[in-house]
């Protein structure tokens, strides 16, 4: 992702650097607040702003997806190919799902396509119990 921020010619700061790090192969598709947290003790100084600039460039680029599937928080994930989720309604834990095939829209109404989002929501199997 490193390599891919120079490329984009996006600025790499220490800060951008480290929210970076944090996010690659991160599969707990983490808000901004929580990037934020797990690094406010290494940058005592950064602002929940920068976090959000960060991933809003990032997101921008193409180098990770929003999450929409609580209201009002918004998780990302750093696999940027479309993929389903699945969403526990207790804890609000948040799983990379596969399906045997992908879903198929079979009359898009003259629509343009520009990404969609396939999301399954239930209780995990710690809430099941």
């Amino acid at each position: 992702m490193e390599n891919d921020f120079k490329k984009l010619g996006l600025k790499l700061t220490p800060q951008r650097l480290a929210i970076m790090h944090l996010l690659e192969g991160n599969t707990s598709h983490p808000s901004a607040e929580d990037i934020h947290g797990a690094l406010k003790p290494l940058f005592p100084t950064m602002s929940l702003a920068t976090v959000y600039k960060t991933l809003e460039a990032l997101k921008g680029k193409g180098l990770l997806q929003e999450l929409t599937v609580q209201p009002g928080r918004k998780r990302f994930d750093p696999n940027p190919r479309p993929h389903p989720h699945l969403v526990c309604t207790r804890c609000s834990r948040v799983v990379d799902a596969e399906l045997k095939e992908g879903p198929v829209l079979q009359d898009a109404k003259g629509f343009k396509l520009i990404r969609a989002n396939v999301e399954f929501y239930g209780l995990c199997p710690r809430c099941s119990t």
